[in-house]
């Protein structure tokens, strides 16, 4: 619905947007009748569930989507502005970092800087030489120091980071968008990062921040814009806010206080011995790992995304065939055992990867809610039907799935690419802790989600712990390894660097070990 413009035009702010509505087949309602307003030279933040339509509304300001209402406006720097596609948007001084950066491994920092820009109309190549000087005078002046020689698949994810914000500035931006830019990141690379955002926001810079962690506004912004539903809830500066106020607004309801009873360890239940794993591409990533965990603990595996987590959860769970060593469940052999066999035997498995690993995208959701266990026989009609599945029972817990896990969707029978990647992970979640396994392996199992579900998630896992179950919970997210952990394991580069105590050890510890530096306790 069209409403009369309700933000007075001011040169002053760096971006206005009114009357932004986008919806997806389902229909899924991304944005409603959005109203927002970036001040010049603020670190403002866009706070919401995965869902709420951050990112949607940011990608319709960078010229990715479209507003589906023909009165919609954009205002830059106090004009109104159309905005179609990508040029549009860097034409009048914006830039964007995506959650999962668009960068080329092969070619170096450079060139990567380069790309859509490499010649002009007149089919003049620009001079790499120059290209060359202009990086480093923009990478010290903004403290992004980088070899711009270097090739992008050498670099660790914090400076292949570094190096998309260098792209929007070779390219003059004012205006910066980052979407959930410490996803990857050690807590080293979050602080460097935060130093830098403040850099630019001293030369008066615009940066918004999309995110859905509480910590990052209240330590980063100025002003932030919490939204909900696809709507904007408020906006609030920094200074008047607290956490739980924020979080209250991004999900309507006070948090819930969590807390671990005290540990009753049982037997061994996952055993992994002298383990060699080998990457897509046959390089060994995981390079003679042994680990134990017991019934009624939680051992959090940390480390920098990349350094052989998710091979060796997937030779656990049966994806990837193992090179050397031995896996133990319940003290059987189930060493290159399939995934149906480990499933059947009280295992479960949160992937990291969402879509490729955790759902089919077309199925729907009632369907993606019965994988892995589809072949038992209470899914399927008694009698002369029993080839046939039994909809009316995958329906009822379909549904309740959907309730008790918030999955945010039209039907049962909406086909989960249609979903946000927050819900398409609840859908994963809340498939795998039904199953009442005995060992679940949880591989990055909060990311992208809410901070409601978040705890949730969590509530389930200790609550698994607490009732015997073993946990080995994989996660590039401190705050999660260590509230959740009865002991921590630290991967760097294919190996195990060091066993901490989740009460003894901190951030700064852990993310050094998880960088490859070697501490002396």
């Amino acid at each position: 619905m069209t409403v009369e413009n309700p933000i007075d035009l001011d040169e002053s702010n760096a971006i206005q947007m009114w009357n932004i509505n986008k919806t997806f087949p389902g229909p899924v309602y991304a944005n409603k009748n959005i109203h927002l307003e970036i001040k010049k030279g603020e670190i403002h933040a866009l706070l919401g569930e995965n869902g709420a339509g951050k990112t949607t509304l940011m990608n319709i300001l960078y010229g990715l989507y479209g507003p589906d209402d023909e009165n919609s406006k954009i205002f830059v720097n106090g004009k109104e502005t159309k905005i179609s596609e990508p040029m549009d948007a860097m034409n009048v001084g914006i830039g964007m970092v995506h959650q999962h950066f668009m960068l080329v491994p092969i070619m170096t920092v450079t060139e990567n800087c380069g790309l859509g820009i490499e010649s002009t109309f007149h089919g003049i190549r620009i001079n790499e030489k120059d290209m060359r000087s202009k990086l480093l005078r923009i990478s010290q002046e903004y403290g992004l120091e980088i070899d711009p020689n270097r090739v992008i698949e050498d670099l660790p994810v914090g400076l292949q980071q570094r190096v998309e914000i260098l792209k929007i500035l070779y390219r003059e931006a004012d205006i910066l968008i980052l979407d959930e830019p410490t996803a990857v990141l050690t807590p080293q690379e979050v602080s460097a990062l935060f130093n830098t955002l403040n850099a630019l926001k001293k030369r008066r810079k615009t940066i918004i921040l999309i995110t859905h962690k509480l910590k990052e506004p209240m330590e980063l912004a100025d002003r932030i814009t919490v939204l909900r539903n696809g709507e904007v809830i408020g906006t609030v500066e920094k200074k008047n806010t607290t956490v739980e106020e924020l979080a209250e607004m991004m999900i309507g309801r006070k948090l819930m206080k969590l807390s671990k009873t005290e540990q009753v360890i049982g037997e061994v239940q996952l055993e992994v011995k002298d383990l060699y794993v080998e990457d897509d591409r046959s390089q060994l990533v995981v390079k003679g790992i042994s680990l134990s965990i017991y019934a009624g603990e939680i051992l959090g595996l940390a480390g920098v995304v990349g350094n052989g987590q998710r091979e060796l959860a997937e030779a656990i769970t049966g994806l990837r065939y193992t090179s050397d060593g031995k896996i133990f469940l319940g003290g059987r052999d189930m060493t290159n055992r399939n995934p149906r066999y480990l499933y059947d035997n009280g295992l479960a498995f949160i992937p990291e990867d969402r879509q490729k690993t955790g759902t089919i995208g077309n199925f729907t959701i009632a369907e993606n809610l019965i994988i892995g266990i589809h072949h038992r026989k209470n899914w399927y009609l008694s009698g002369f039907f029993s080839l046939l599945f039994n909809s009316d029972r995958i329906s009822e817990e379909a549904k309740k799935k959907v309730k008790e896990y918030d999955i945010r969707t039209p039907s049962i029978e909406t086909s989960i690419r249609h979903l946000s990647g927050g819900n398409q992970q609840k859908v994963i979640v809340a498939r795998e802790l039904s199953k009442n396994p005995s060992i679940i392996v949880a591989s990055q199992p909060t990311r992208g989600l809410d901070v409601g579900v978040i705890q949730y998630v969590h509530k389930r896992l200790l609550e698994l712990r607490n009732d015997g179950k073993a946990v080995l919970l994989i996660s590039s997210d401190l705050d999660e390894i260590l509230s959740l952990s009865d002991r921590i394991a630290v991967i760097y580069e294919g190996e195990i660097v060091a066993i901490e105590d989740p009460i003894k050890t901190n951030e700064r510890r852990l993310g050094l070990l998880m960088a490859g530096h070697s501490l002396k306790n």
